[in-house]
Order: C-alpha cells, then structure tokens, then sequence
C-alpha cells in the first residue's frame, strides 16, 4: 500500500480508502473462494494491485474512455484500474462465474460505478473498445484472434488503440508476427524484484469494420 501510494502520489482520499479495503476484501473472499492462491493474497498490493497499475504508467486513460479486461479472474487488472481512473469505463469478464460473483461484490463494496462484470468469452463481446487489458491469459497470437473487431476507430491517447497486456519473461517468440508490439519493463517504474522479468506489452491494433 505505501508504494502505490508513493507511485501514485495525487490519488484523493476516497481512492486511498478504496485501495485500503482491497486487502481486507479479498482476505475476506478468498476464505470462501480461492480466488487468489494462497501464498499471493499477502503479497496482494505488489504481485496483483502493483502490477495492474504498471499499465498506467505506460499509458493513462483519458475520461470516457472504454476499456474491456479479458479473463479478469478475481478482478485484475481492472478493479485497480477502475480505482486508479473512476471516469473510465470498465468492462470485466471471464469464463469463471464464481470469480466474476467476487468481483462484482467488490466493485460493490468499493461503490465503483464504473464497472460493469459478466460471465461472457471474450469471442462473444459486443461493443468496442479503446483499450482491451489482460494479464497473461494465454498467448499473443491466440488473444488477438478473441478479440479481433473490438478496438474503436477513434483514437484519444499518446498509444494507439489497442491491446494492453501484462505478461513475464522473453516474448520474442511469440511476438515474432506483431512487429508492431512494444514491450515496456515494469522494474523502470517500480524497484520491487517480483517485477524484474515482468512487462507490459502495447499492440497497436487496426479498426474492423463490422
């Protein structure tokens, strides 16, 4: 909780309070529902709040932004991200309905009214969207194929339309066919070890019209 507050300095009061239930919050539901393993839930604001965050450091989100988070699991990135931007819009899903009932009754608990949480596969998504978010559901080349003809035509931001994605390790592989992705390190914003290998990754993507 100190080093978020000290990344993210201008946060106002109620976001500091929002950021300060999440401990007792998913304590709470991971007794009931093992939503976050066992060994992470007392490293949470590190290895899940943190490291949701390293995506605004890479790129902030403007009000009215869309943003849809793919295979959310028990609420990240995005609730940290709803938290950390409360004028953008959040769409979270994922396949999980147990996961998807503990995120909703957070959002609840923190009076987020910017999210929106459904059992839905991302192939099934209608709307689009100005930035899709995930942590490393699966592979590049597969999330792109969920999610092709989702992204919005309008762009509003220093980064282009697009995927957001936190993901570890050499990616060279499987990103050899998207020349166009950036890989961003998040030890350059934040000291911690757990964030040595870890990246966000920024894929530009092209609007389809449907």
């Amino acid at each position: 909780m100190e080093e978020i507050l000290k990344q993210f300095p201008n946060l106002s009061d109620v976001q500091k309070q929002q950021f300060a239930k999440l401990e007792s919050l998913y304590q709470d539901w991971n007794a009931k529902i093992n939503v976050i393993s066992r060994k992470d839930i007392d490293e949470l604001y590190t290895k899940h709040v943190l490291h949701s965050l390293a995506i605004a450091k890479v790129q902030k989100f403007e009000p009215g932004t869309y943003i849809l988070d793919v295979g959310t699991g028990g609420g990240f990135p995005g609730i940290p991200l709803a938290i950390l931007f409360p004028e953008t819009r959040f769409y979270l899903i994922d396949v999980i309905l147990k996961k998807i009932n503990v995120v909703k009754a957070i959002a609840e608990a923190l009076e987020l009214k910017n999210v929106k949480a459904e059992q839905l596969r991302a192939e099934n998504v209608k709307g689009d969207f100005d930035f899709i978010v995930s942590r490393a559901v699966t592979n590049m080349p597969d999330f792109v194929s969920w999610i092709k003809g989702k992204i919005k035509k309008q762009n509003k931001h220093e980064l282009k339309n697009g995927i957001l994605y936190l993901k570890g390790g050499d990616l060279s592989e499987e990103l050899k066919d998207f020349p166009k992705a950036t890989e961003y390190h998040i030890s350059e914003f934040f000291p911690d070890e757990f964030f040595e290998t870890k990246k966000v990754v920024h894929l530009p993507l092209k609007f389809v019209a449907k």
